[in-house]
């Protein structure tokens, strides 16, 4: 088993996400087709039957979304290895090839910086042919955290801030950078940028919480969530 994939996933990493990555493809085709009624009629009736299929095999614990354990390999590992965090957050709406709601932003580490590769398709549409701002907050807040691992200080956002320069567009690659300017021993301050051809079209600054891993175990036993050490079951 792989140390550092999500034991949610363990056995059946392949096959979840493809699953995400069919439904990725049916929210890109719900909000761009034209369709007949009588043909979204069929579909949606199809969809429910899906649903249904699945429903009977959702836990009645819920699943942990954070890190099955603690990534504890240090800069080194992650540059070596930079989807170690990607394929510990499996679920991640941003970076989660689990999660169709996910592009997903391809991760990886080029120490200090975390880099964050995606093209934004039609799902996430703000402005007429511009990606919503809503999507790229949400892009940096995990590009900055993932600045913050690599310099082996994560911990919770606590202030983001965005300076948007001009327009990203739909259907070009963006490159989001982020590396960490300063840390003490209880806040991190990570910056980043959006590229887009070249082009700076983004700047955001963050402020995050140092956060240890035993305290986070605690929140999620607190919250009834299952033991994110646990070796799921396929």
């Amino acid at each position: 088993m792989d140390p550092h994939s999500h034991p949610a996933v363990s056995g059946r990493e392949d096959a979840t996400n493809e699953l995400a990555a069919s439904l990725r493809r049916l929210i890109e085709l719900a909000v761009t087709n034209d369709a007949p009624p009588e043909v979204l009629t069929e579909v949606t009736a199809r969809l429910a039957e899906a649903a249904g299929r699945l429903e009977p095999h959702v836990p009645e614990v819920p699943v942990s979304r954070l890190f099955p354990r603690d990534l504890g390999s240090g800069p080194a590992a992650l540059s070596a290895d930079g989807s170690i965090l990607a394929r510990a957050m499996p679920f991640d709406m941003v970076i989660g090839a689990a999660n169709p709601v996910a592009p997903p932003v391809d991760l990886h580490f080029e120490p200090p910086k975390a880099i964050g590769l995606v093209t934004f398709g039609a799902p996430f549409e703000g402005a007429p042919g511009c990606v919503h701002g809503a999507a790229l907050s949400a892009t940096f807040d995990i590009v900055l955290t993932a600045a913050n691992v690599v310099a082996d200080a994560t911990g919770p956002t606590v202030r983001l801030n965005l300076r948007f320069r001009r327009p990203t567009l739909l259907g070009v690659q963006a490159r989001f950078e982020a590396e960490v300017t300063s840390r003490t021993d209880r806040r991190v301050h990570s910056v980043g940028r959006l590229l887009q051809n070249g082009e700076v079209t983004l700047e955001a600054q963050g402020e995050f919480a140092v956060f240890d891993h035993a305290r986070v175990r605690q929140m999620a036993a607190s919250r009834g969530v299952a033991n994110p050490d646990a070796t799921a079951q396929p």
